[in-house]
Formats: structure tokens, C-alpha cells, sequence
């Protein structure tokens, strides 16, 4: 019997007993390792997945991690003042001994994962990745909490939900007080809520005299 796997971005024909080198794993010598990714299954009754056999496997075991053979790159380029580059490689690879090929039933095997250390399949990430966080759920709006016994002052000519906060964060809740205010409370007031003389434009004053008798 004989399997085709992938893994690293390439496929492989294995028999049980077979050495291999791989792209590297995320797994020390003497490990065993499963490679989920199995394209078909060969013998007496063949079986082709589509794109995987479902619940098929091979398990190996890892002899050693090692390094390919140095490969050269050699860069030359004309008209840049004979410019010349020269680089190494070695590729890194693991050295697996096959031991089993599973028909059914992988996924109780217990074995881990064979996970690329450099390219991973879908699949491995998939398995292999931790849960996402949960985000934490949005805090409801604060509700709009109204002072006891305080007036509208929205009545006011040019004031809104926000700049009644302000007033009352100042201490100002009725038309009476703003019905008393002299041009010092007044200076202080544009000072402070930045109003350039909004106040008298507007005629809060007067205006709050009115709305108190009412």
C-alpha cells in the first residue's frame, strides 16, 4: 500500500519504511508526526481525495532536522558597471522515516500534527492556531440622567442637550439664576463656556425673565 501526501507545498509518494526529507517541521528528533494532507491512497482498492482522502493519514517518525545541499545564486548585470552579486542558500529540511499509512480514523490517533515550520498547509494552520479572543461586549449608553427639579434650559435661544450639561456642570439649573446674572456673572459665563458674547446676542437674560414668571 502506498500514499500520495502533501506537505511544504509538494507531494510525495511514501510506503511504510520509507525515508524522506521534507520542508522543515515543527517537531524535534525522535518525535512522531502525522501528515493529514493526503491525496490518494494506492493498493488492491485505490482511493482518490478530493481534494483529501477523509480520514486518511500518515504518521512518521522524525529523525533529525538537517540542511539541503548549498545552492549558489550568482547575479551579474550588464551596462551597471559590471555590477556582480553572489549569494548561498541551504534549504532546511527535516529527515522523516514513514512507519505507518492510515485508511480511516486520523483523527483519533492521537499522533500530532505535522506542522511546516516555514509553509504550513490551510489545514495545519487551521488545527494548529489559538481560538480568537473574544471581543468584549459594548458597554450600554450611559442613559441621560436628568437633574431633580432643574429647568428646561433647552428653551434658551442656540441651547442643546450638550450645552445644557455645561450649565449644569457650572451649577446653573433654573431661568431664575440666569434671570439674575449682571454683566460680571455674564463676562464670566462667555469666558468660560467660550460664548465671544453669545450671551447677549442670544438675550438669555431676558429670555430666562420671561420663562420664569411662566
Amino acid at each position: 500500500m502506498f500514499a500520495v501526501l502533501k506537505t511544504g507545498g509538494k507531494q510525495y509518494k511514501v510506503q511504510s519504511g520509507d525515508t524522506l526529507r521534507v520542508e522543515k517541521l515543527a517537531a524535534d528528533a525522535g518525535e512522531k508526526v502525522q501528515f493529514n494532507d493526503i491525496l490518494m491512497l494506492g493498493g488492491d482498492a485505490p482511493v482518490v481525495g478530493a481534494p483529501f482522502v477523509a480520514g486518511a493519514a500518515v504518521q512518521a517518525e522524525v529523525i533529525d532536522q538537517i540542511k539541503g545541499e548549498k545552492v549558489i545564486h550568482f547575479v551579474k548585470r550588464r551596462r551597471k558597471h559590471s555590477s556582480k552579486r553572489t549569494k548561498g542558500h541551504r534549504q532546511k529540511l527535516t529527515l522523516v522515516k514513514i512507519t505507518d499509512i492510515l485508511s480511516d480514523g486520523a483523527e483519533k490517533s492521537g499522533v500530532k500534527a505535522a506542522i511546516g515550520a516555514g509553509s504550513v498547509s490551510g489545514a495545519a494552520v487551521t488545527a494548529a492556531a489559538p481560538a480568537a479572543p473574544a471581543k468584549p461586549a459594548k458597554a450600554a449608553p450611559k442613559a441621560e440622567v436628568a437633574v431633580e427639579g432643574a429647568d428646561d434650559l433647552k428653551k434658551l435661544s442656540g441651547v442643546g442637550p450638550a450645552l445644557e450639561k455645561k450649565l449644569h456642570a457650572a451649577g446653573v439649573t433654573s431661568f431664575a439664576q440666569i434671570a439674575a446674572w449682571g454683566e460680571a456673572e455674564i463676562a464670566d459665563f462667555n469666558e468660560k463656556l467660550s460664548f465671544k458674547g453669545r450671551i447677549e446676542r442670544e438675550g438669555w437674560v431676558e429670555q430666562a425673565k420671561e420663562l420664569a414668571k411662566g
